[in-house]
C-alpha cells in the first residue's frame, strides 16, 4: 500500500485482492494512516480502488471498518476509481450508500 497525505486528506491504495488473506496489512497500514490524518486535521480519507480486482466479505468488512473509524474521527470516506465489480457488490450488499464515490 502506497499512501499519499494531501492537505485535507489521506489516500490510501487498496490491493489488488481485497480478500481476507491480504486484508490483515491493509488493515492495520489504513487504520494507522487514518488516525494520523484525524490527528492532522483531515477531512477525508479517500480509498483508491483502481488496482482492485477482487473483494470477499472480510475485504468489504475492512471498508466498512475503515468508514466507521473514519466517521467516528469526523471525517468523510470516499471510495475512488471503484471497478464495475465492486461496486455492484456494494450496491448488492446495500453498503453503496456508505461511502462516497470519486472517479
Amino acid at each position: 500500500m502506497s499512501p499519499h497525505t494531501q492537505p485535507d486528506r489521506v489516500v490510501l491504495q487498496a490491493p489488488e485482492r481485497l480478500v481476507s488473506e491480504h486484508r490483515l496489512d491493509f488493515r492495520r497500514d489504513a487504520l494507522e494512516r487514518l488516525s494520523k490524518a484525524a490527528a492532522e486535521g483531515a477531512k477525508r480519507i479517500t480509498i483508491d480502488l483502481r488496482e482492485t480486482r477482487e473483494v470477499d466479505a472480510s475485504g468489504l468488512g475492512v471498508l466498512v471498518l475503515l468508514q466507521k473509524r473514519a466517521r467516528e474521527n469526523s471525517l468523510s470516506t470516499c471510495l475512488k476509481r471503484t471497478p464495475p465489480t465492486v461496486r455492484h457488490l456494494l450496491h448488492l450488499t446495500q453498503l453503496e450508500r456508505l461511502f462516497e464515490f470519486e472517479d
